[in-house]
């Protein structure tokens, strides 16, 4: 009987202590997750035109607080901050949102699949494999809507042609681009093979640093 009573009187406390747990770790993660969003946003602002790509491609680093975000709070983590910094982003849209939906479709792949991954195995040799294949994510993703839904819509809603393209690639250094197929493989195919490549490389330089920050 008493320890019935015990358990019973015990039951509200640990509930309240459950409670507050999980209050604290939803406060912990919306605070992480809004400062990693805050640094995507920055860093999308800070978007740059590199050598021998058109000029309509701009790289930035946006990815670095988003997979920061994926790897210390998973991959779901990752994609919200993908969210949030496009979202941000509208307001300077250029292209009637197509381009930041287009970013959000790709970079999403990027960082969920390389959470993915990195989830069930978190080794070092885990976390090569993982931003291996979200760099081959981001670039058959690119591949797949910048063919099927960025350059239709800048052809047939906003005025461009593929002439135009054309010249843009050429103007930039790059004479291989003729059509969309080469437009494809000659110009995206490496613009987001570098780009994984160089916010891999970042990553695998900061990640252990800043993980006993990102795990309180």
């Amino acid at each position: 009987m008493k320890e019935k009573m015990t358990s019973e009187h015990s039951t509200p406390s640990t509930q309240r202590e459950n409670n507050v747990r999980k209050s604290s770790a939803r406060a912990r993660w919306i605070a992480k997750t809004g400062i990693l969003s805050a640094a995507a946003i920055a860093l999308m602002y800070l978007e740059f035109s590199l050598p021998f790509f058109p000029g309509f491609l701009k790289f930035d680093f946006a990815e670095v607080p988003a997979l920061l975000a994926t790897f210390s709070m998973g991959p779901l983590t990752g994609i919200v901050v993908e969210f949030i910094k496009n979202l941000a982003h509208l307001p300077a849209s250029h292209t009637a949102m197509v381009g930041e939906l287009a970013n959000f479709i790709i970079c999403s792949a990027f960082v969920g699949v390389a959470g993915l991954i990195y989830r069930y195995n978190k080794t070092k040799k885990g976390a090569m494999i993982s931003l291996a294949a979200g760099t081959a994510a981001l670039t058959i993703s690119g591949c797949l809507v910048n063919y099927f839904i960025s350059i239709p819509f800048y052809i047939n809603a906003m005025g461009f042609s593929m002439e135009a393209i054309k010249g843009a690639a050429h103007a930039a250094g790059n004479p291989f681009v003729s059509n969309m197929t080469t437009l494809i493989f000659y110009v995206f195919v490496p613009f987001n093979i570098l780009k994984g490549l160089v916010i891999s490389i970042i990553i695998s330089l900061i990640y252990k640093k800043l993980s006993p920050l990102l795990h309180r």
